[in-house]
């Protein structure tokens, strides 16, 4: 059985704040006539007035002992009833009650859950475990389709029994569907992944869910073996066809979270062979994008290593350059010397010459500062790759690539390379296109011989595998059975699909529906902008323009504190109850219900003693990164490490850890005091370095840090709450990933609109997607005044600002591809594709790809309008600044948290990315009991007299820490807490 409290079945108990009572349980007038005509007395217009509003929230009648007395005095005093006015006897008017009820469903125009509405409710569950599992989220599907359809929830027992039957029933059938063909030998080849091998050490099992080692020859090698073992047991794509693919992904993951012992102990019917099955395709996909990972670090680390070559080359050579313009001068005074003859000249040099060792040795020094001049690396790119050419032929051997573009001259170079990856000679005939390099490469890799052109053979190597490898990662060329590097055009919406859509997302986002219309108000927005900001430029005395036509904006004076803030803030600390970190978390799990996401694969109730406890104290131990080990000997109680891991492997996902903290954020959002910090409609975007210990591929050394690991990408709320986290590697852009929480599962009662950034999450193509999606961005960037201002056309001159603006837009090539980029948008709207992938595919600079030049085109107008907003209205510069300025106090936030060390030492990136998500939620939890604590002090101060304004509690944050206990021996207090209470802040007029 599912607990009711992991569902969205509508209930009761919730302490509502005044503006939730009023929105929720307000009585309109057409409401209060009808109570007063179908009621006589007060009890009874009460009990029909209770009813009404209950069945308008809830969707079905709840019993009148369970409405909280909040709601009935609410209502009472709506009636100008009493304070002590009861609601009527359920059990001695039973009459009356069902009279109300019918009375009700007659006024609301729903109707009464009956014998025939079953089926619908089957269809639907049917319907949703097709993709889903957790039996929560099949009993939320049939709870929102009967709201829909107006008809009255049923019991929590019905909903949960039929979830329960319909669900197994479509997994027998998809079970039957996966093994069904299954022959003997296929099933043997999976049982005996449960099984250890004579001259192994594990099971096969245990190696399905086996990750990368380090970036280092011998670990390459074994992932690349790996691959090969994996192939060589059976494909099971051919026993998949028919699932739907997140079907697939929740069966693999459930397997994944299973121990040897369990998959052992299944006995149902297929079941065992059908997670395995889906288990390998996900470790086969896996070890492919694995593969195409080592693939580009290896190629990135050659191309880093051949520049840093080529800089100590370059200190190295600095004295032969001295030596050699001493040289030239002293052959330039002679040739300036007057009353000499030619011969006496050649007789002078050729002496200058040997003093200085001799014209051969001259010309040797001279090649040796000439091979390096300038910023070209590529000659030195062969001695780095030339000890991992062979296992880099392996693995793309072991891959299946392909080219999403019509272009395959560069695949063609692969194939040429790799017939003659044995060949001893030097040069190899010119065979091959080399359209795709660029000219420098081209004068690289060509070579001449006996005046016939042909290729240097370790040139051209070299030129195609990092060519290939810019390719994959900007999905030019996608990769077969792989996840991360996949055909992007098969997950888009058909034409026909997308001209359904169309005229119904271009009206919510406020969008015409042709191209024509599209540039044309586009165009006209850009020169009304330009003509304004132009027109005020001699008003505007932040804003010069220097004599290299580059603007220049005065610094900003800070915003002078409210008066008495120092104080004001002293006083609040003071106030602040002191509070342990882990007692936070309990009385979070006790308001919110976090952990109700947590459980065993199967969605059932987690069969443990005290599960509660245990999950609040596993989020603390692995939020603040002190691991199952640290956390169990400090706290004790009877726990071990061993159940912790076992929970955190079983019970906890990603998604339950995203869905958890949002709970945590849909009460933070209730508090009035949150108001003061942000409207809650901008998200601010940063990443920052989390260490990671050098045992696996996935982190790499950051530039700027100059430390190993990955990128934590976070998204707040302009209210401080943490909204969503990315885990990425160091080598991408950060940018790509910068949209990708506008499309995921964000709190009701949260619509952010915009989205603030620093410099890496802005270029042409990230502000085109979020001006097609709806977006506002408004990044903060560093170099703003070295970008390109884009005239409206070329005719266009300003008369004051001209010298800001360079080359005019191309509206043909943005009305020609509107349909093209809005087939894009609107596959990432529904759901089919990421903004992250297709950033990847378009954030590149791509001549050859005239999608990437449309989205770029637009991203050039978007961009220079949000440029001219920027330089003409300080007041938008200054929210920029302010936003931004909370996610870097939300990092050094979340450094606090990790006190159990800043390192994950866990080499999985599953488990690098929960890690990450637990820190998030701890985080979150805190964030809520500060504001729970800051409504009660900042009230008691207003109370007492203490002068309190919004400018003040606009300067405090909810990242208060001096009052939180973080060491010690961890003991849970038991004590349940007191209800939340969202009150406003009662600040005097």
């Amino acid at each position: 059985m599912a607990s009711i409290e992991r569902t969205a079945y509508p209930r009761l108990g919730k302490r509502m704040s005044t503006e939730e009572l009023r929105a929720r349980y307000e009585l309109t007038k057409q409401e209060r006539r009808f109570v007063d005509t179908n009621a006589n007395g007060g009890r009874q217009r009460l009990t029909l007035a209770i009813l009404l509003k209950t069945r308008q929230q809830l969707g079905y009648f709840p019993s009148l002992k369970e409405v909280p007395r909040q709601i009935v005095k609410h209502l009472s005093g709506q009636l100008g009833f009493s304070d002590q006015i009861r609601p009527i006897s359920e059990t001695s008017l039973r009459t009356t009650l069902h009279r109300y009820r019918a009375a009700i469903r007659d006024f609301l125009g729903g109707k009464l859950y009956g014998s025939g509405d079953r089926q619908r409710v089957e269809q639907t569950i049917q319907k949703a475990a097709e993709t889903m599992s957790d039996p929560a989220d099949l009993i939320n599907a049939a709870v929102e389709d009967l709201v829909k359809a107006g008809i009255e929830l049923p019991a929590y027992s019905t909903l949960d029994r039929l979830g329960g039957n319909i669900r197994q029933q479509v997994h027998e059938g998809m079970y039957a569907r996966m093994t069904g063909n299954l022959n003997e030998e296929q099933k043997s080849a999976l049982d005996a992944l449960l099984t250890v091998p004579a001259d192994e050490q594990v099971t096969g099992f245990t190696l399905l869910k086996k990750t990368p080692g380090p970036l280092k020859l011998k670990y390459v090698r074994e992932w690349a073996a790996h691959l090969e073992r994996l192939d060589d047991i059976l494909d099971p794509k051919l026993f998949l066809e028919d699932i739907p693919h997140t079907k697939v992904r929740l069966f693999a993951a459930e397997a994944r979270a299973l121990e040897i012992g369990d998959m052992r102990d299944i006995r149902q019917k297929g079941k065992r062979h059908a997670l395995l099955l889906c288990l390998l395709h996900h470790a086969q996909c896996g070890a492919r994008d694995g593969l195409v990972e080592i693939f580009l670090q290896r190629m990135r680390r050659t191309v880093n290593a051949a520049r840093q070559k080529l800089a100590l080359l370059r200190d190295q050579h600095r004295a032969l350059e001295e030596t050699l313009l001493a040289t030239f001068e002293k052959v330039l005074c002679e040739a300036n010397r007057e009353g000499q003859s030619d011969a006496d000249f050649g007789s002078s040099v050729r002496r200058t010459l040997a003093d200085e060792g001799g014209a051969e040795a001259l010309r040797e020094q001279y090649e040796a500062v000439a091979a390096y001049h300038g910023n070209n690396h590529r000659p030195l790119l062969w001695p780095v790759h030339v000890n991992h050419r062979a296992v880099l032929f392996r693995l793309l051997d072991l891959l299946q690539i392909g080219s999403v573009t019509e272009n395959d001259t560069l695949l063609d170079a692969l194939k040429f390379v790799q017939e003659h990856r044995n060949a001893k000679r030097e040069i190899l005939p010119y065979e091959v296109d080399l359209s795709f390099a660029g000219r420098r490469w081209q004068a690289f890799v060509e070579t001449e011989k006996e005046e016939e052109t042909v290729l240097d053979r370790r040139a051209l190597e070299v030129c195609v595998f990092i060519h290939l490898a810019k390719a994959l990662s900007r999905l030019d060329f996608y990769v077969e059975g792989s996840e991360e590097y996949p055909d992007y055009r098969c997950q888009l919406l058909s034409r026909e699909e997308c001209l359904k859509r169309l005229p119904e997302y271009c009206e919510a986002v406020g969008l015409p529906t042709d191209g024509r219309a599209f540039t044309d108000s586009l165009k006209q927005e850009l020169t009304n902008l330009s003509q304004e900001v132009d027109a005020g430029f001699p008003e505007n005395a932040e804003l010069t323009i220097g004599k290299d036509g580059k603007p220049h904006l005065k610094k900003q004076n800070k915003t002078p504190l409210p008066e008495g803030l120092k104080a004001f803030e002293r006083e609040v600390q003071a106030r602040m109850p002191q509070r342990h970190l882990l007692d936070i978390l309990k009385n979070v799990r006790h308001w919110t219900g976090f952990t109700r996401h947590f459980g065993p694969p199967s969605g059932s109730d987690p069969k443990l003693t005290e599960a509660e406890k245990q999950y609040v104290i596993g989020t603390f131990g692995y939020g603040c990164n002190l691991g199952a080990s640290q956390t169990a000997s400090h706290i004790g109680e009877g726990l071990n490490r061993h159940t912790m891991r076992r929970i955190n492997a079983q019970h906890v996902t990603s998604e339950k850890l995203d869905e958890g903290r949002n709970d945590i954020v849909s009460e933070f959002i209730r508090f009035g005091v949150t108001r003061y910090w942000g409207d809650g409609k901008a998200m601010i975007a940063d990443g920052t370095l989390v260490e990671l210990r050098e045992n696996n591929l996935l982190g790499s050394r950051h530039v700027r840090y100059d430390k190993y690991g990955k990128i934590a990408y976070h998204h707040i709320s302009n209210q401080y709450i943490a909204l969503f986290c990315n885990f990425i590697s160091c080598g991408v852009w950060e940018g790509v990933y910068i949209l990708d929480a506008f499309l995921s599962d964000l709190p009701d009662g949260l619509k952010p609109d915009t989205l603030h950034a620093d410099t890496h999450g802005q270029s042409e193509t990230v502000f085109s997607l979020a001006f097609l999606l709806g977006i506002k961005l408004l990044p903060r960037m560093r170099n703003w005044n070295d970008v390109v201002f884009y005239r409206p056309d070329k005719d266009t001159v300003h008369k004051h600002i001209d010298e800001l603006f360079s080359e005019a837009i191309d509206w043909k090539l943005i009305e020609t591809h509107y349909f093209d980029m809005m087939r894009v948008i609107l596959s990432i709207q529904a759901g089919r594709v990421p903004p992250s992938m297709l950033l990847k595919r378009l954030g590149v600079n791509n001549k050859s790809n005239t999608l990437y030049r449309a989205f770029r085109e637009l991203g050039r107008v978007q961009r220079t309008l949000f440029l001219l907003r920027y330089v003409s209205k300080p007041k938008l510069r200054h929210d920029i600044r302010a936003e931004t300025t909370k996610i870097e106090s939300f990092n050094d936030f979340l450094d606090w948290i990790t006190f159990g060390g800043p390192v994950i030492k866990s080499g999985d990136p599953v488990e690098q990315t929960k890690r990450v998500k637990y820190t998030s939620l701890v985080a979150n939890a805190i964030m809520l009991q500060n504001v729970v604590d800051l409504t009660a002090v900042i009230n008691g101060m207003i109370a007492e007299g203490y002068m309190v304004t919004p400018e003040l509690i606009s300067r405090l944050s909810p990242y208060m820490r001096r009052h939180i206990l973080r060491f010690g021996r961890y003991i849970l207090n038991e004590d349940i807490p007191e209800p939340l209470r969202p009150m406003p802040i009662q600040i005097a007029a």
